[in-house]
């Protein structure tokens, strides 16, 4: 079994080889947010903190939405990637999304 360890969520799961990391999140509420689930939105980013060599290669979605610099850095799109052993990351920003600015008061 591959275990999953959810930072931002503090949610650890294990499961079998080639699960995909969205789905387990979902079906086991480990907390990584997302729309679409199939590679166009962008919502699922997370960063592989640990085991990036466990997972899939990266898939021309990942490649199309994130670039290779965001790739480099260890971004992946969860509803793209399938784990292989065990595996570290966390959402705590998304850097396709912009972070809102405070309103003014």
């Amino acid at each position: 079994m591959q275990k999953i360890d959810f930072k931002t969520s503090g949610k650890k799961l294990e499961v079998s080889k080639e699960s995909n990391l969205l789905r387990m999140s979902i079906r086991y509420e480990g907390g990584i947010p997302y729309k679409c689930g199939g590679g166009i939105c962008g919502t699922c980013v997370v960063k592989i903190d640990d085991g990036a060599q466990n997972l899939s290669k990266v898939s021309k979605k990942e490649v199309e939405r994130l670039g290779k610099d965001l790739i480099d850095q260890g971004y992946r799109l969860a509803c793209q990637t399938f784990v292989n052993g065990d595996v570290e990351l966390n959402w705590e920003e998304n850097p396709i999304r912009p972070k809102r600015k405070a309103a003014a008061k």
